[in-house]
């Protein structure tokens, strides 16, 4: 009687392994078969200009092609800002401004849940001022897309063949020389005299103005020759680096001046 149960006890080990294998192998092939549709959906997006028609006789020099197309994003998606462009790499996406800093990392343009997210425009950017700081937030994806190209930024060679960062809004098409590239970390809040470049939206005064300034090109792997001063635009792309816990990567960029 003994081995009786104990080989029908056996058995029901045996059976809820099975079942627990098969639950995470059936995840497993759920969470593989979405991280290949995102992927996918993610490519499509740094193509999704190509597919954006409007009346070029509306073109004018007051109102590129590229604006016109972010004004038709933005029928799909009130909350699209605009379109970010680095010429030659894989930056080349719609730009988000949610009510919050967290739906956007987890879903796409078109609000649907993805691993890859978006890039989006801290949500205390005001676009009636407008604030001094275009602060971006992408993920560092290990395919190469959304943010992962700024780490290249460590090069000072590969800032040379890619000085430029595009910005189009449906009311302009600006480009941003890149002034500097860093790397940084979250800090704790006990933590004094450091640089927190992720409060920076907008400046109270010239003085924070320039510090930031100042602060961005002291921590820049290398001098780039641009500077800014005090009422001009910048730019900041901000994603995760794991050179140390809560690390992050960051390229500041000044609007250029139009001729």
């Amino acid at each position: 009687m003994a081995r009786g149960k104990h080989s029908k006890k056996n058995k029901k080990t045996y059976r809820l392994i099975q079942f627990l294998l098969i639950i995470v192998i059936i995840v497993a092939v759920i969470y593989i078969y979405k991280y290949i549709v995102d992927k996918s959906n993610a490519q499509k997006e740094t193509e999704l200009l190509n597919y954006i028609e409007v009346d070029k006789t509306e073109v004018t020099k007051q109102k590129t092609e590229r604006m016109l197309q972010v004004s038709e994003l933005k029928k799909e998606n009130e909350e699209i800002v605009g379109w970010i462009e680095i010429e030659g790499t894989k930056v080349n996406n719609p730009v988000l401004q949610g009510t919050d800093n967290s739906f956007y990392m987890n879903h796409d343009y078109k609000k649907k849940e993805s691993v890859y997210g978006s890039l989006f425009l801290d949500k205390s950017y005001d676009w009636n001022k407008p604030s001094s700081n275009l602060l971006i937030y992408g993920h560092n994806m290990r395919d190469g897309s959304m943010f992962q190209n700024l780490l290249n930024y460590r090069e000072e060679d590969y800032y040379k063949k890619h000085p430029i960062i595009r910005f189009t809004t449906e009311d302009e098409d600006a480009e941003f020389e890149v002034m500097a590239a860093f790397q940084s970390r979250v800090y704790y809040k006990s933590e004094k005299n450091v640089f927190r470049y992720y409060y920076f939206i907008d400046a109270n005064n010239e003085e924070e103005y320039n510090e930031f300034v100042n602060n961005a090109k002291k921590a820049s792997f290398y001098d780039t020759g641009v500077t800014a001063e005090y009422g001009d635009q910048l730019i900041t792309l901000s994603t995760c680096s794991y050179h140390t816990e809560d690390g992050r990567f960051v390229v500041v960029g000044k609007k250029k001046d139009k001729n």
